[in-house]
């Protein structure tokens, strides 16, 4: 096997590995880690609940000596800036001395950016960059959306029939979509740090917007409403979609309803999308957005493009992210 082909595999692996648990490492990027030799991975290390230790540390110290002479796959570029909580990562790559480093992103914080993988360079290291960096900028968007934009990575979730309606006329909207896909939406919530409905949706629904799949409840995120009132207790309230640069989350799902769906689809706001269809037709409903803003019919094409699709039981979900200039 090539070593282009080998690295694109052993990454593959280390993006799998932080897609685990993304909102956990907050505020630190969740980052992956794996050392291997001889085709063997020696050391796993995942960034840990609240930031540390970093994933590398945890994949040298299950290595060991062992990672001398190894290669080690790690999602971002090992951290180079001096910390009271730990060693830079760059550091214990250089005092570890395996033989290569294959990352797939270079860290956009200035405090790294760079100098991490020129310290391990200097250190005798070959270093090799943006293996798989397509895949670990989509497990890493949060990060990069705070770091790059100033705010959270943004997903709209959306479950409505074959018609585009996400409730009957009298609101009655449980369920519309099947059990399976109702599962994949938990999953979801779990990977996100915050989760938002609109005012209207709150005082109709009273929803617990939790994560209820054994073993993930604990993964439930912090509740946010858009509302010019104040929220209730155990809710964190912003009066306009522009707000979430006020956030300190990563990552912010947007469940409903269509107003707030809107708001911040006019905003550009929204990052990617998550439909699921249920394989009913409703007819005269409640309409999955209000008012986006759209004065021009060819503006809209070219604005998402899809990057998974699958089927859940009946139901078909769909993924998709927006186009925008690097």
């Amino acid at each position: 096997m090539s070593t282009q082909v080998d690295d694109l595999r052993w990454m593959q692996a280390t993006i799998a590995l932080a897609a685990r648990s993304p909102a956990l490492a907050a505020p630190n990027p969740c980052v992956g880690c794996i050392v291997v030799k001889d085709g063997v991975a020696i050391g796993r290390g995942v960034t840990a609940k609240g930031g540390r230790p970093h994933a590398e540390a945890m994949a040298l110290e299950q290595a060991g000596e062992a990672a001398r002479g190894a290669t080690v796959y790690v999602t971002l570029e090992p951290c180079a800036h001096k910390s009271n909580r730990g060693p830079a990562c760059s550091d214990l790559l250089s005092a570890a001395q395996p033989e290569r480093v294959v990352i797939a992103l270079t860290d956009p914080d200035p405090r790294t950016a760079g100098s991490g993988t020129e310290r391990m360079r200097a250190a005798g290291i070959a270093v090799a960059e943006g293996v798989a960096e397509e895949a670990a900028a989509y497990q890493l968007a949060g990060y990069l959306s705070q770091q790059k934009r100033g705010r959270p990575h943004i997903m709209l979730k959306l479950a409505t029939s074959l018609d585009g309606q996400i409730a009957m006329t009298d609101g009655t909207s449980q369920w519309i979509t099947g059990e399976a896909s109702r599962a994949h939406a938990h999953g979801e919530r779990a990977r996100f740090e915050a989760i938002l409905v609109g005012r209207e949706t709150l005082r109709q629904d009273t929803p617990r917007l939790d994560v209820r799949l054994p073993g993930l409840e604990e993964r439930s995120p912090e509740r946010i409403v858009l509302s010019r009132s104040p929220a209730p207790q155990g809710w964190t309230g912003i009066t306009a979609p522009e707000a979430v640069h006020d956030l300190e989350a990563q990552s912010l799902m947007i469940e409903g309803g269509a107003g707030a769906a809107a708001a911040f689809l006019r905003t550009d706001l929204v990052d990617e999308l998550l439909l699921y269809r249920a394989p009913v037709l409703i007819g005269e409903g409640r309409t999955a957005l209000g008012d986006i803003g759209l004065t021009n019919l060819s503006d809209a094409h070219g604005q998402w493009r899809r990057i998974e699709t699958r089927h859940l039981g009946n139901d078909q979900m769909e993924r998709y992210l927006r186009t925008r200039a690097a």
